[in-house]
């Protein structure tokens, strides 16, 4: 019996995936965390230059079109600090600076794939129409 009333309870319980008010406050929080975390211009071009490798300072700034060195730099701080790439500095003449996904920010590789399908899909939509 007690069984039966937990299930029941789970039941009642709002999913985030339900037509619902509640259900619709409880998908739009989270996005809008994601989307602060990847605001901006920069943040899903640094990360997604991460995804083929770990790359120097210099690599990213030549592989990612139009990006400013100071905005590169203010970019990969947040993104440190958000826990999505790590940058490590190796003790040598001179110094190197090598910047990489966490295991953190590879789980973002999911969403990027999903939004690389559909900016494709909707690029083709849009420039189909003439």
């Amino acid at each position: 019996m007690e069984a039966k009333k937990i299930k029941e309870a789970d039941n009642q319980l709002v999913k985030p995936h339900e037509k619902t008010h509640s259900g619709c406050v409880g998908i739009i929080q989270p996005v809008q965390d994601a989307l602060y975390v990847l605001s901006g211009k920069w943040k899903l071009p640094i990360i997604i230059s991460l995804t083929f490798g770990n790359k120097r300072f210099g690599e990213m700034s030549k592989e990612i079109p139009k990006i400013t060195d100071r905005m590169l730099s203010k970019e990969l701080r947040e993104l440190e600090m958000n826990q999505l790439v790590k940058r490590t500095v190796y003790d040598s003449i001179p110094v190197v600076v090598e910047y990489s996904l966490t295991d953190y920010g590879k789980t973002l590789n999911p969403a990027i794939e999903e939004l690389y399908k559909w900016g494709k899909a909707h690029r083709q939509r849009i420039m189909g129409k003439g």
